[in-house]
Parts: C-alpha cells; sequence; structure tokens
C-alpha cells in the first residue's frame, strides 16, 4: 500500500504528514478550549503528550492516508491539519480539519478541505466522503457546505448524534 505521506498543495499551503518535531504546534492546537470546544475530546496536555500522540498515529501505515499537518508556504510552524480518515464504525471515509483562531476566516480550511477531497477522488478514488459535525458547530458547516458536502441526516457517533455531510466522487465535476 502506497503511503501519503505528502498531502495537496494549494497556492497558500502545503500539507504533510506530522512529526514529532510539530509537537509543540500540534499542542497549541489542541490544548485551545476555541478549538477543540465542538471536538468533545480532552485538551492535549502537554508537547510531550503531543508528541507521543504524533508518533502513535497509525492511518497513514494501516490505511496510507491520514490528517495532514497544514503549513502555510510563506513558511513557519504548523497552523492546523485537514486530511482524512477511515472510520471503521461507518465503513466510510471522514474529512476533518482544525486550525489554530488567529487563521479563522482567511478561508484557509475551505482551501485545505477542497484539496483534500480532490486528493481523495483523485489519487484515492474514494466514491464518497463524509463529515461529521454537531449542529452547534456553524463554523464547520459553512466549510462543509463551500466545499459542496450535503447534509445527510444524523448519526450516532462516540456517545454523541452528529449531522452527517456527504460529497460523492463526481459531485463537484
Amino acid at each position: 500500500m502506497e503511503k501519503h505521506l505528502t498531502g495537496p498543495t494549494t497556492e497558500r499551503l502545503t500539507m504533510r504528514a506530522m512529526t514529532p518535531d510539530d509537537a509543540e504546534a500540534f499542542y497549541l492546537l489542541n490544548s485551545n478550549a476555541d478549538v477543540m470546544r465542538f471536538t468533545h475530546e480532552p485538551l492535549c496536555a502537554s508537547v510531550d503528550d503531543a508528541r507521543e500522540a504524533i508518533a502513535a498515529y497509525p492511518d497513514f501505515d494501516r490505511y496510507g492516508y491520514g490528517r495532514w499537518g497544514c503549513f502555510l508556504n510563506t513558511g513557519g510552524p504548523m497552523i492546523g491539519f485537514c486530511g482524512l480518515k477511515y472510520l471503521p464504525e461507518f465503513d466510510a471515509v471522514d474529512i476533518g480539519y482544525r486550525l489554530l483562531p488567529k487563521h479563522w476566516g482567511r478561508g484557509l480550511a475551505t482551501e485545505a478541505a477542497l484539496a483534500t477531497i480532490a486528493f481523495g477522488f483523485d489519487t484515492l478514488k474514494l466514491d464518497r466522503i463524509i463529515a461529521l459535525t454537531i449542529a452547534e458547530n456553524t463554523g464547520s458547516i459553512r466549510v462543509l457546505e463551500k466545499i459542496g458536502m450535503r447534509r445527510d441526516g444524523t448519526v450516532e457517533y462516540d456517545g454523541l448524534h452528529p449531522l452527517k455531510y456527504v460529497i460523492d466522487a463526481g459531485a463537484n465535476s
């Protein structure tokens, strides 16, 4: 199986698999209460925990793809992540993204997500990509709608009832 450690590059972003060198940026992202507000995941407790999470991330080895760190093409540390994740509970591939708040409202999540959707369909030859988000996460819902996803009911996941969004291959052709 081919590992896609390098993700798409856009006008403003480069995406690649995170490494232990990204631990401080990963910690800043996942310890930020505003970023994590709608994820229902615990805040990352330390840079060491972030480093361990990156080292233990199995998706690239298991599936050949995963969540890539997002970096501005102008340089600097990771500003967030975007990528695909196989969810065995649904036998489906999910798109997910997070950015540091100082990068919100600039269209970067939409830019990264559009490139990720294209990668999923063009490179991985996926038939469908889903997204899960809670109804209160209006910013994420706006991104999903901008990238052409449509609401497809709600599901039970991790003790929650998130909205499910879908996009099928060829939907934006």
